[in-house]
Parts: structure tokens; sequence; C-alpha cells
């Protein structure tokens, strides 16, 4: 049925999720509740089975979270179950939209009220958009607010509820007297034991007390119904050397088995704007950027940089590549959300970006990151994916670029995991359990690159990259191919609008293809490899790498009769390089091939 609200506009009537596609629309305008897909009248459908006064909703960025919490806002206001709508968002800029996207509507929201207004934000509102950081700063007069009358309270990314040690408190003072309130998340989860406010958790058998959502839409299922786009990861690879404050001179390639610190070290030195590891991830991106335009003309880029300086580097690095300008967005630019929303509409290439550019920001153009930063928190990772799986229509990939770094890779193959807050972690003996591991700082401040700088007062000497394999769906495809190459432009060339299912497929004919030329330079006729060939360090881990090195040694000492401590200083003088157990695997793969060559003779 149909009706009309306070204001005249028309009550969207209910349809059954029965006959609706899975993707219905094919992307239904921000925040327009007019039309539903299958998931979204499935959750209504949901709510509408008990109207339950606390509701958390949870699914995937790009799936459709705003038009659903405006429906059920629309709904209950055509009821008369609530008459007041107030909106928690995490920034300012998430404000404006919400408020644009509740008008299209018939909900005439306020973004503009401030604590400083009182009780007072204008009669011809329905209600006020506010942050979190407002609510915690004055949560007496909010809660003054939402007593006016019956309200509906719709808490956007929730889980921002705990940031603050206060907030969740604040939070739960503001609203606890509120008729109905909608929890809304992307990432339902937290590394700290900070409660999400209005959330119910279970007690498990260990202890533990587990989230519990309402309705769930995760990443795989909307992937499935063709409600996002698919991700393909472009993983890079390369040789990196840097200076410690020791003086030693240390080099590593990205990917090995090297301890965590020197990945660490290798992964700066990659992301150094002065090196050519950048330079070269970010030709190879617009090359990607270029082909997907082909199909998707106004298709955009994004690089997400670690702080301001490297954001303001790599813009020029851009520029030079493009000859155009790039729009760069900085957190301490209050044009940042002006220069978002005119990059949304507009046709340009590529924007740089520090942190601005994550959850709820909606640019559904950007079709091609890259990840230039040292945060690898899953709860940053995940958001950070999600400003790419906005689709527009069937058959639009994003590609990722980004550095072959363990957790990465270990985040991008499980990005369609689904994940709970979980409270009272406890310790098992010395070492977490592994999900208290994974979700380490999940929702802190990015504190990745001070922890580098405190730890770590090094020089970049030089870098270089080549592209590593492609991941999607928790797969690999393709190998080691220098960037440039016909091997490499295999897999930036991927059409730019695939179904989902035949982007596994195209990725197994590119990785067919380039074994194939690897296999024809090398003289391999019969066998062709499934993947191309890596460097030959690359296939051993560190404690291989020492093993075979001692092992080596004890063969020489045999031989010459030296002591092995002579063979491993006279080996450090001649690759240089730290002890054995600080040493790289690039660095032991030195010292094993002078054994071996001196072995030979």
């Amino acid at each position: 049925m149909t009706g009309q609200l306070d204001d005249g506009s028309p009550t969207p009537g209910t349809h059954a999720a029965e006959h609706l596609s899975p993707a219905f629309p094919g992307r239904a305008p921000w925040g327009t509740a007019g039309s539903l897909r299958a998931w979204q009248q499935e959750a209504l459908e949901r709510y509408f089975e008990t109207e339950p006064r606390d509701f958390l909703a949870s699914a995937t960025p790009g799936a459709g979270k705003t038009t659903f919490a405006l429906r059920l806002a629309a709904e209950l206001r055509g009821r008369r179950t609530v008459s007041q709508i107030i909106v928690v968002a995490p920034t300012e800029h998430l404000k404006e939209q919400w408020a644009a996207a509740a008008a299209r509507v018939g909900i005439r929201l306020n973004p503009q009220y401030s604590n400083a207004d009182g009780q007072s934000y204008g009669r011809h509102f329905h209600g006020v958009v506010v942050t979190y950081a407002q609510v915690a700063m004055k949560p007496i007069q909010h809660r003054l607010l939402t007593d006016r009358e019956p309200t509906l309270v719709i808490m956007d990314e929730v889980h921002h509820g705990g940031d603050a040690l206060s907030w969740g408190d604040a939070i739960r003072e503001a609203y606890s007297t509120a008729t109905r309130r909608l929890s809304l998340t992307g990432t339902p989860f937290r590394s700290d034991d900070a409660e999400i406010p209005f959330t119910l958790y279970q007690p498990q058998s260990d202890g533990t007390r587990v989230s519990i959502t309402d309705y769930d839409y995760g990443y795989g299922r909307a992937l499935a119904d063709g409600v996002v786009r698919p991700v393909v990861f472009m993983v890079y690879a390369g040789k990196m050397q840097w200076r410690t404050s020791a003086g030693e001179v240390m080099e590593a390639r990205l990917g090995e088995g090297n301890t965590k610190d020197i990945t660490s070290q290798a992964w700066r030195t990659a992301l150094d704007p002065a090196g050519e590891w950048v330079s070269q991830v970010l030709r190879a991106a617009d090359v990607r950027l270029t082909e997907t335009r082909l199909q998707v003309p106004d298709a955009g880029g994004l690089v997400i940089a670690t702080d301001h300086a490297s954001a303001r580097a790599y813009a020029q690095i851009l520029k030079s590549i493009t000859g155009e300008d790039v729009a760069l967005i900085l957190s301490d630019d209050d044009t940042a959300s002006a220069k978002i929303d005119e990059f949304s509409e507009g046709e340009s290439r590529w924007m740089v970006a520090v942190r601005m550019v994550s959850e709820g920001v909606d640019v559904p153009r950007l079709m091609v990151g890259v990840y230039a930063t040292s945060s690898a928190t899953p709860l940053f990772f995940a958001q950070a994916i999600g400003r790419f799986v906005r689709s527009r229509r069937r058959g639009e990939v994003a590609s990722v670029f980004v550095p072959n770094v363990p957790t990465l890779m270990q985040l991008s193959a499980e990005l369609e995991k689904e994940r709970s807050h979980v409270l009272d972690m406890v310790a098992k003996g010395d070492t977490w359990d592994l999900e208290a591991s994974m979700l380490d700082a999940a929702n802190q401040e990015d504190r990745a690159s001070d922890e580098l700088t405190n730890e770590f007062v090094y020089e970049a000497l030089s870098s270089d990259a080549h592209f590593d394999r492609a991941l999607f769906d928790g797969a690999e495809f393709g190998g080691y191919a220098e960037v440039g190459s016909e091997e490499e432009l295999d897999f930036l060339g991927l059409p730019g609008l695939l179904d989902v299912h035949e982007v596994q497929a195209l990725l197994q004919q590119r990785q067919a293809r380039q074994a194939k030329r690897s296999a024809n330079r090398q003289g391999i006729v019969e066998h062709a490899p499934e993947k191309a060939e890596a460097p030959q360090a690359l296939h051993r881990t560190l404690g291989e790498q020492r093993k075979l090195l001692n092992s080596l040694v004890g063969l020489y000492a045999k031989t010459t009769g030296e002591q092995h401590g002579q063979i491993h200083n006279e080996l450090r003088r001649i690759c240089g390089g730290p002890l054995v157990a600080s040493a790289s695997v690039t660095q032991l793969q030195a010292r094993i091939d002078v054994l071996r060559k001196r072995l030979r003779r």
C-alpha cells in the first residue's frame, strides 16, 4: 500500500523479495529509496517481522546501506512510529551526503546543525545529521534533542561509536531513550574491548563475547549477486636497498620470507617517493586505467598514501606521467570535501588521498587503486578496498595495485571473510589466538608509519618493481614479469567490463600465455611451466636460505680448513650486509652464489 508522509511526499510501497533479482536495480542512485535491491527488501522484511528497538545491519561497502536506511526511515515515518530522524555519521563530509540523499526521498535533514544551536534546528527540517565527535562533546544536549518527539536514530558505521574511551558512553547517554535505533556498518568489528553501542554480544564457550548482527550482506554474496565489482589485486614485488642507523646496507625483495623488521623496512623503502618502485607501479596503474577507460570512459583512479608529504610527491609523479592535474585530498585541507565531490562528478584520471577517502565516501567511478600506504590493519584495508567495489552497472572490474607484503596478501585473499567484534580476548600462553592477532589495532588511528619511524632510522637507497602475480577470489594467476614487458601488459590490458566468471577464465588464459612465452625464451618446448619463473631467491624462505648457506660454509670449511666464522666474515666483507641472523633472503643468496662459484673451482 502507498500513502503520504507528513510533508505530502509518497510513502514507498512494499514488494516481495522473491519477485526481485538479486541485483535489482542495476544500481540504485545514492540514497534513492524508491527502488530496492533484493537484499534491501529482505532486510526490511526481517526488520518488520518484529520491529525491534535496535537493529544492526551489516552490508559490504557499495551494497546500498544508505538506501536501505532511508527506506526504513520513510516507512517508520509513514506509519507514524517516529516523526524525527537523527543520523550520526563518522565525518563532516558524510553529513552533507546523508542530507542530500535524504532530501531525494522527502526527508529534510539539517547537516549544518551544531552544538551551539541547542534544541533548535529549523521547523522545516525533519531532523539533523551530526558526527560521533559532535555527540561526544555534549551528550546531554543530544539526549534532550532526541526526547523532543518519537525519534529514529541511524548510526552510520556504528563501530566508530567506540573510537575514544568516552564516545561509547556518550552515544548511549544521548540515544538511550530513542524510539528506534538502526545501526549500520560495513566492517562490524574492532580490535579492542570498546563495545559498539547498542550492539548485542553473545557469550561463547571460550569466555569471549561475539557481536550479533541482525542482518548481514557480505562481499561474497554481493559479488555473486552482481551488486558489487570483482576486485583483481595486481601484486608488485621488487628489490629494495637501504642503509640502517648502524650504517649497514640492507637489501631485500618484497615477498621473500624475511623477518618482520626487514619486511617493514623493505616495504617502507618501496613506498619512498624518490625510489623507482612507486614510479613504476604508478605508471603501470595508469596503463591499467587507460585500458579500463576504453570501455568505461569516466573511470578514475585513487592512490592511498601514508602521509601528506608522500601524497604530494605521488601527485607530482602522476602529473608527470599523465600530463594532467591530480586531485590531492589532504585531511588538513578545508576544501577536501569539495574536491572529492568535484572529482566524483568529473572525468579526470587520478586522485591521491590520505585517509580522507575512506568509508562512506561515494565515488562510484573509482575503478583502479594503488595501495601506497603502510597501514596493514584489517579494518583500514577493508575500508580502502571498499572505495573500488561500488558498481554502477554489471561487468565493471576493479583493479587494486598492492606491494607484495605477507599481511596484505592475507587480507587480499580473505576479502570475502565475514568478521564479528570479539570482546574479552584472553592471552593463551605467550601468544594471542589467531583472530586477535589479525585484528590487532584494527580500529585505532593508523600509526604504522610512526612506529616505523621510531623503530628504524634509515636512508632509502634504491628500489625497483616487477609484476609478481594477480590475485582474484583467493587464487593466484601469472608470475614474475618485468615492468613494461608483454607478460605484464597481458594483465594490465584486461578489459574494463567483464562478468565475474569471465574474470577468472581470462586470468587463466593470460597466465598460460605468459608461461608459454617464458618457456619459449628458455628453450623449453615440451613442458611449459604453469607460471613464469621468478628470481631464484624468491623460492626459498629465510630459514631455508640460512640452512643452505651454513651447509655450504661447512663444506667449504672442510675443503680449505678455515673456521666457519672466518668464512662468514669473509662473505660479509665481499657481499656486504649484517650477520646471518639479520640478513635478508637476497643478501644470503649473494653469499650462497659466492660459495658455489668457489666450490666449482
